[in-house]
């Protein structure tokens, strides 16, 4: 049977979560036994977005064969069973690419190239790649509609209806419903002009899914309904939720998955969402709290760690634990008007995730020394091993000018240096250690018991590494390579063993970690952390009341 798809569009503004419908839709048809790929189209003419600033576009998500993509395919990972590639994520820029190729090749005998339906033919083509063995194909397209980038994807889709037929194909479109306060009304116009626009490029949506701050009504959704020439029970509520978690089982109450089954005429099983359920109960109902702190440099544009934080939650529920997550500025422990200390002394854990560039490294190297000397559970990610690795070499083997030659290409030991095969390599798209490679565990190592096997695969995403001139250094001082490739080429992972628990890796575990399966690093680092948490308030208890029981001093006369 061939595959059937899903086209989720969006309009009104940007960031209403059509990746995280996309992902939601997954789940659940996922949950009444069908098999499910996703893929995004970005419109922008980057190749991929590996070379864009984290604060504009936010994380970049990395798979197993090593694409760099958008974050939306983490979410898409995340809640679903799909192995995603680069076939999962297409820019306008890697499109325009491969039709150049073709052209320069002479692969068009001559032909006049043009959008249609060459550009077209193209978006068509990757589509219905990863729609191969599958038996729902979720195609989310990036941006709002009526952008004028947007226009040949919008173009391909209406085209795929053409082609496939009502069946085989249906427009889901996410768009906005805002309540205006002053006048204390849901406003519909803004969804009204979202479907017109799609109506002037010939695709009419099947199901409208409204993003609002509260169910609506009966009224509001027959309103929807007769000016966006919709069914009135495909007018889905995309109610605002504290736990992104909870989209799935929102949209199963409003009966999404019924509506597609019927539309798209499959046949499945009976929704099981248990697992789904228990997970939504832990968080809200969870037993204690564990505070984290996160210490970099992207921390004003929370995007730039997407799979981190999900990552940190799911070792949280893992734990049954409220996970309350701050993210500290690093270069405000080398300026802030507190000392380090006193910005440091609530956080049950430290981590200090990946990153490029110089700017905050010294605040980094400030909180890590203070959770080896103060016994504060620590998880280095990438730079954070990187930067452990550093903070070792100059705090405790002595190597005072220790350094990164990212940092300082003139340090006179350069613990932390450029990859051997990147060496005159000076572009930065797609040139680092990308995707899942093999990490060989040492054994009756930290690393050996949290992960429980001497070997495991890992993503990566980093143009630097431990310089293992330094190895007999920094284990002498009493480090502890617990991870390396298996031709003991790099080194992947390190820690402490006479800490209560420090790892630092090299590698990207967040990619890897769900809410139905935590990481095992985020899961034991969450554990360590809400343990040393409970004896740290403890202990301050008990110092209090010694001080309140202490006999006053009674002065001679």
């Amino acid at each position: 049977m061939s595959a059937k798809y899903i086209f989720v569009t969006g309009g009104v503004v940007s960031s209403l979560g059509k990746g995280l419908a996309a992902a939601s839709m997954g789940c659940l048809l996922e949950s009444r036994g069908l098999k499910v790929n996703l893929m995004k189209f970005d419109p922008y003419l980057n190749v991929d977005p590996g070379t864009m600033s984290p604060f504009q576009h936010g994380e970049v998500f990395v798979t197993d064969d090593g694409a760099e993509t958008d974050l939306d395919l983490g979410h898409y990972e995340r809640f679903t069973h799909a192995k995603l590639s680069r076939d999962n994520n297409w820019t306008t820029g890697r499109i325009y690419e491969q039709i150049i190729a073709k052209e320069r090749r002479g692969d068009y005998l001559g032909k006049t190239v043009q959008v249609i339906p060459h550009v077209t033919n193209e978006i068509k083509a990757a589509m219905k790649k990863v729609a191969q063995d599958v038996d729902v194909a979720i195609v989310e397209v990036g941006g709002t509609v009526g952008d004028i980038e947007s226009l040949p994807f919008m173009e391909a889709i209406r085209q795929m209806r053409q082609e496939l037929g009502r069946d085989h194909t249906l427009f889901m479109h996410v768009t906005l419903v805002p309540f205006i306060a002053a006048a204390q009304e849901l406003k519909t116009k803004p969804t009204q002009h979202s479907v017109k626009e799609l109506l002037s490029i010939g695709i009419q949506p099947d199901i409208l899914l409204c993003r609002t701050d509260r169910f609506l009504a009966k009224e509001i959704k027959s309103k929807i309904a007769l000016f966006c020439n919709v069914e009135e029970e495909a007018v889905i509520t995309a109610k605002d939720v504290a736990s992104i978690y909870e989209v799935p089982l929102v949209f199963s109450h409003e009966g999404v998955d019924s509506l597609v089954l019927r539309y798209l005429r499959l046949e499945a099983k009976d929704r099981d969402l248990k697992d789904w359920e228990e997970i939504v109960h832990r968080v809200y109902n969870p037993k204690a709290e564990v505070t984290i702190g996160i210490v970099g440099k992207y921390v004003e544009y929370e995007d730039s760690y997407k799979s981190l934080k999900e990552a940190l939650v799911h070792g949280a529920l893992a734990h049954n634990l409220k996970l309350n997550l701050n993210w500290i500025e690093a270069e405000g422990l080398e300026t802030g008007d507190r000392t380090y200390e006193e910005q440091l002394a609530d956080y049950d854990g430290l981590l200090v995730p990946g990153g490029f560039g110089k700017r905050g490294i010294e605040g980094m190297l400030i909180a890590i020394r203070y959770a080896r000397e103060n016994k504060v559970p620590y998880f280095g990610i990438c730079l954070g091993m990187q930067t452990a690795c550093i903070e070792f070499a100059r705090n405790v083997c002595g190597l005072t000018d220790a350094n990164s030659s990212e940092f300082d290409p003139a340090t006179p030991h350069r613990v932390i240096y450029k990859l051997r095969e990147l060496r005159g390599v000076e572009e930065l798209g797609g040139t680092m250690r990308l995707g899942a490679w093999t990490c060989k565990i040492e054994p009756g190592t930290l690393a050996h018991k949290i992960y429980g096997k001497l070997e495991v695969s890992e993503r990566h995403r980093h143009r630097y590494e431990f310089n293992r001139e330094y190895e007999e250094t920094l284990t002498a001082g009493g480090l502890r390579i617990s991870g390396s490739t298996p031709d003991g080429t790099y080194v992947e992972m390190v820690e402490l063993p006479d800490h209560p628990h420090f790892i630092g890796c090299q590698f990207h575990p967040e990619f890897k970690s769900k809410p139905l399966e935590p990481h095992p690093l985020f899961r034991t680092f969450v554990g360590a952390a809400y343990e040393h948490g409970l004896k740290r308030r403890a202990d301050k208890t008990a110092s209090e009341v010694e001080m309140f029981h202490r006999p006053e001093k009674v002065g001679k006369r």
